[in-house]
């Protein structure tokens, strides 16, 4: 473990950060200039933690973004002449006063290192595309050394899902609670009027608001732990990559190093369950809560109704989608190395720690451990609450924000129907509307050769989840009229008179297959 204190985090006054600013701009350090300069393969690896491939094309560049990029997110030293021609408005002596940098001297050959991570961030979420720079501390990449208890991590694999998924229809208020760098705090303020974003790392906060005022954006940062610093307070959306990860404790006393960023020192699952219990209370009429997490499966026991027996506030909506599952070895070894735990390096150690994480999750009956989305919703007014929890382990199409919004959309709507025309047949609310299909549903029939009726017919969308039904053959032709000129009780009507059944018949299969069709998003209102 890296015991040397961390340096301090970047900060400066607004001129010289919009000085910085536009000598990134000028200098075209954006993710495609990077992408341009050490090509297709040595991208690949850098995606992979593996720099020599970057490090060599950089190397051999004469790019100004070569020299950046060497420098900030490489770990390689410049020369301090060289900076100063790829930062000609901040040169070495602000970039220093900045934080950024240190320089062995005056020269302009004495070499030059970052104390910080510094990258260009490009990203599409469902408000179109971002663009911005961002500050973090200097990962193993670079370093080539373990991570500090206080690290503050740079944009992950985790903090790009949950920009992605995040609703970004317009919100007064956003919170961002646990914000590390502070991503998420930047995507909202694009919809949001204002942002608050909350972290019990007073280093966190200290690279968040340095990466907003490089952004020349404004966000609110308090510092507390989880909830804490918004007592009281009720928000339209709240987003949140908290520390979820599920560490015995006995694997700190082997040695594993308690990380900020990810440990909150809560037994098993106990965090993200706090958090679902209490993020309720701070949901304004028509707020969204959208968080990340970790549940834990028990012997005996649906995963499914354990993680919805957090809900304990029977008036919030709720969409807890599960996208990955490891066992309890997998689940520790991906930890013991993000802590930079090798077997390589002390195996005792290792195996002591890694022993604790399976005799922990034997002693609770842990199978394995749950990763994925939950999406808590408090409605604008009084109504019975929907709640769907379910398993999607396929390849989705990102942004997937734009779909959950829709999806929230159209429950809302449902639930003005169902005020309505309360009771009665499920999806009797839909027979005097007008549906269409949506813009991404292909329809997919397989047949025998030299059959001439398909043996398999089913729909499938090409966004949103990636989800595929295989109707009936009267959900088939229903789906197939609803192109906006007929309301969906004259499809069912037109059915039974085509067929000759009888129309309560037709209506008892397609009203609740169109229901679910419209919630699941093949069907959308015309």
């Amino acid at each position: 473990m890296n015991t040397l204190p961390s340096p301090h985090p970047p900060a400066g006054g607004p001129v010289e950060i919009d000085g910085l600013r536009a000598d990134l701009e000028r200098a075209g350090f954006t993710v495609d200039g990077v992408a341009e300069v050490v090509g297709d393969v040595a991208g690949a690896a850098l995606l992979r933690e593996q720099r020599l491939p970057a490090l060599r094309a950089a190397r051999s560049s004469s790019d100004v973004v070569a020299v950046l990029l060497r420098l900030f997110v490489l770990g390689d030293a410049v020369g301090r002449a060289e900076l100063d021609a790829a930062l000609p408005g901040t040169t070495t002596t602000g970039a220093e006063r900045l934080g950024l940098v240190q320089s062995a001297g005056g020269g302009d050959d004495d070499p030059v290192r970052a104390v910080v991570d510094l990258r260009p961030y490009a990203a599409q979420d469902a408000a179109g595309a971002a663009h911005w720079w961002v500050t973090s501390d200097l990962g193993e990449l670079a370093t080539g050394a373990a991570l500090r208890a206080d690290h503050v991590l740079g944009i992950g694999g985790a903090s790009l899902t949950l920009a992605q998924i995040t609703v970004r229809t317009s919100r007064r208020r956003t919170l961002d609670l646990g914000t590390g760098c502070g991503v998420q705090a930047l995507h909202a303020t694009r919809h949001s009027d204002q942002v608050t974003a909350t972290d019990i790392s007073a280093r966190a906060l200290a690279f968040a608001a340095f990466n907003a005022a490089l952004a020349g954006v404004d966000v609110e940062l308090r510092e507390g732990s989880m909830l804490a610093p918004v007592a009281g307070e009720q928000f339209d959306l709240v987003v949140s990559n908290p520390p979820f990860v599920i560490t015995p404790r006995a694997a700190y006393d082997a040695g594993l190093p308690v990380m900020e960023y990810r440990d909150a020192g809560h037994g098993g699952d106990d965090l993200v369950a706090d958090l679902v219990r209490g993020v309720g209370a701070h949901l304004a009429p028509g707020g969204v809560a959208q968080l990340l997490g970790n549940w834990e499966h028990h012997a005996g026991e649906d995963w499914r109704e354990r993680v919805q027996g957090w809900l304990t506030d029977e008036g919030l909506d709720a969409w807890i989608v599960e996208r990955e599952v490891q066992d309890p070895a997998e689940y520790a070894e991906l930890w013991l190395r993000d802590g930079g735990m090798r077997p390589e390096v002390d195996r005792a150690a290792y195996e002591a720690a890694y022993a604790a994480w399976l005799a922990d999750f034997a002693a609770r009956g842990v199978e394995g451990v749950g990763f994925g989305y939950l999406l808590i919703g408090r409605p604008e007014a009084a109504r019975a609450p929907w709640r769907r929890v379910e398993e999607v382990t396929g390849p989705v199409r990102q942004p997937l924000g734009t779909h959950m919004a829709e999806v929230l959309a159209v429950r809302s709507w449902l639930a003005d129907l169902e005020a309505v025309r309360p009771g009665g047949q499920v999806g009797a609310e839909l027979a005097d509307e007008r549906l269409v299909v949506a813009g991404d549903v292909t329809e997919e029939r397989f047949l025998v050769p030299g059959a001439s009726d398909p043996q398999v017919l089913q729909l499938r969308q090409g966004g949103g989840l990636g989800r595929v039904v295989r109707p009936g053959t009267l959900v088939a032709g229903a789906v197939g009229a609803c192109d906006g000129e007929l309301t969906v009780g004259q499809i069912v009507g037109g059915l039974a008179a085509l067929l000759d059944l009888r129309a309560d018949d037709v209506a008892r299969e397609v009203l609740p297959a169109a229901r679910a069709l419209v919630v699941d998003g093949f069907l959308r209102p015309a």
